[in-house]
């Protein structure tokens, strides 16, 4: 079986580390604990390891957040993957800072990364993975608090966060999106 695991975020110096790029920082921490290395692909840093006898095809988008539906089409396509064995990684402005939660379909909750792969797919059935980067920002502020750095006190909490989202990701591979829910979502 084979799985294609999409880490949203910006490509560029400016965005990283940054709020909005929290799927491309999920993404390179389970790249790295699964000794995976990526490389330049068409539309999409692309990474290839394996899990329980299952093929992950890791990718970034290079196509900025905006137009992400464009790489994962192009991946599902090329490793002939069927959608529901897709799973985004996105941060997401309406949940706590470090709050996870995993569904296999639904709406795209404003988050123009996950609006675009389901207007360029036509379906919005493909599992999702929201980290809450939380909403503690003034009014009119929101694009400075989304593509701003972690506070101090995010980043003593952000590595069991995205530990826990690693895990989340290995158990939706290996024992499925629906266990894997039920677990997940609870915590």
């Amino acid at each position: 079986m084979k799985y294609l695991i999409v880490g949203l975020g910006n490509i560029g110096a400016e965005y990283a580390n940054t709020r909005h790029n929290i799927g491309f920082i999920v993404i390179d921490a389970l790249a790295e604990k699964l000794g995976a290395k990526f490389e330049i692909g068409r539309h999409a840093y692309v990474a290839e390891t394996s899990f329980k006898g299952r093929k992950l095809v890791l990718i970034k988008p290079t196509t900025y957040m905006n137009l992400s539906g464009k790489a994962v089409q192009h991946w599902l396509s090329v490793e002939k993957i069927p959608i529901e064995n897709s799973l985004t990684i996105t941060d997401d402005l309406a949940l706590p800072f470090g709050k996870q939660r995993l569904r296999t379909k639904g709406s795209h909750g404003g988050q123009n990364g996950l609006r675009n792969i389901q207007e360029i797919m036509g379906t919005d059935a493909f599992a999702r993975l929201r980290f809450g980067i939380g909403n503690d920002y003034p009014k009119g502020k929101q694009v400075d608090y989304v593509l701003g750095k972690f506070s101090l006190d995010q980043e003593i909490e952000l590595k069991l966060a995205i530990d826990k989202s690693i895990q989340g990701i290995l158990d939706f591979c290996s024992i499925g999106p629906d266990k894997t829910m039920t677990a997940f979502n609870a915590g």
